[in-house]
């Protein structure tokens, strides 16, 4: 298993460019089935989700060729009706597999879903099926996978008890080939909904309010092929602007959309984080002192659960008292007991709140990252830490941020993979 050695202090400096958005690659990939026609999908990020989503496509059929970060998708030859379980199994949205076979196809079995410690028992798939079934299908659930199936599936008005991202896209997909009219209500507003909306829009669905609570979808015959190219990752632009604030760095963040990013910034305002803000970059600039600041998370645009782990290697070295609330995941702040290691001094209320008290020197340990988001925020304590930080099960962080050592290499940090 491989392993990330950091020597802490090394001054950062340079530029780094976004790639394209995981969260929004690992849903274009699946909804590239709704068309019969060839779709370019182009700015794919190459991590391991990326993998498995081609790996899977390719098990069903689908004639996937692959030029990096482009790929051109036929789906003509697609008759696979049945999720491979062990490929399906290795990641989470494996689940968005369904929505568009059974929008095209009438029919999807498929097992639950795999995924990281976050998200393999936190995130249940209640709300697709639910979805699903206000569609005209019909579900059965087995000991270990469900069958999907419908003669036609039926425009609904369908209520989402949560605002759920994959959800609100799962039926997006499943509702653009229903018949007749689909309202959505308390959908989530992510930019990743907005741009599977676009996307879907462009080869031909009719779909209206996408970005808002409220989501519109008018039943098409058929979705035609064409291009579409995925979104600049914004939880990637947001951690790399956390790392460089934690150090006190100068970065230049290249190919990356900062309006995604609009209440991280507005936080480093308030807390006197300096940086200059550009259509597609962020500069960050040395800042001479940061505050503690409080913050909750919340779906978008509140406050990202993604960026609360690097958020709180921040307030480590910001001045004052700050409260960490973390309002998706249950198990999300567990993590904080390894910056405590380093010499941090967090003091965890209760499993959803931790109070953090800065600035703290932090210090060389032997770490083992529990899921990406985790894992990121530790390498930046590591860049600030005195000492040599060793972080084990690095497979996690390689999910979220591809060639992330070799990438922070070029800014200067003293970062080594070991296998």
């Amino acid at each position: 298993m491989s392993k990330f050695l950091i020597t802490g202090g090394n001054e950062l400096k340079g530029e780094i460019s976004v790639f394209g958005a995981k969260n929004n690659a690992q849903i274009i990939l699946p909804a590239t089935i709704l068309s019969e026609e060839t779709v370019i999908v182009k700015n794919l990020p190459r991590i391991d989700g990326i993998e498995k989503t081609i790996e899977l496509m390719r098990d069903l059929g689908i004639n996937v060729e692959d030029n990096g970060r482009e790929v051109t998708v036929t789906t003509k030859k697609l008759k696979k009706l049945e999720l491979d379980r062990q490929l399906a199994d290795k990641f989470r949205t494996s689940v968005m597999f369904a929505a568009p076979i059974l929008a095209r196809f009438k029919e999807i079995i498929f097992p639950h879903p795999g995924g990281c410690v976050i998200g393999a028992g936190g995130r249940p798939i209640d709300l697709f099926l639910e979805g699903f079934a206000a569609l005209g299908a019909e579900i059965e659930v087995g000991e270990d996978f469900y069958h999907i199936k419908a003669e036609k599936l039926t425009g609904t008005d369908f209520f989402f008890t949560t605002a759920t991202v994959t959800g609100t896209q799962s039926m997006l997909m499943a509702s653009c080939l229903a018949e007749g009219e689909t309202i959505l209500r308390n959908c989530a507003m992510e930019p990743e909904v907005v741009a599977l909306a676009d996307f879907l829009n462009n080869h031909g669905a009719k779909i209206s309010g996408a970005g808002s609570p409220t989501i519109i979808i008018k039943g098409v015959k058929k979705i035609s092929g064409g291009v579409c190219e995925i979104i600049p990752d914004r939880v990637e632009a947001g951690s790399f602007a956390l790392m460089a604030a934690a150090t006190n760095s100068e970065i230049l963040i290249k190919n990356c959309c900062p309006e995604h990013l609009l209440n991280l910034l507005t936080i480093f305002d308030k807390i006197g984080v300096n940086y200059e803000r550009g259509a597609d970059f962020i500069k960050m600039k040395k800042s001479d002192k940061i505050k503690a600041y409080n913050i909750k998370t919340h779906e978008y645009p509140g406050f990202s659960t993604d960026l609360q782990s690097p958020y709180v290697v921040l307030m480590t070295q910001a001045h004052g008292l700050s409260l960490i609330q973390e309002t998706i995941y249950d198990r999300r702040l567990l993590w904080t007991d390894m910056i405590s290691q380093m010499g941090a001094n967090v003091i965890m209320c209760d499993p959803h709140r931790v109070v953090i008290n800065g600035p703290t020197k932090l210090y060389a340990k032997k770490l083992i990252s529990p899921d990406i988001r985790a894992g990121i925020a530790l390498v930046i304590a590591g860049l600030i830490a005195e000492g040599v930080t060793e972080i084990d099960n690095i497979y996690q962080l390689d999910r979220g941020y591809e060639r992330l050592d070799e990438r922070l290499r070029a800014l200067g940090a003293d970062i080594e993979r070991i296998d």
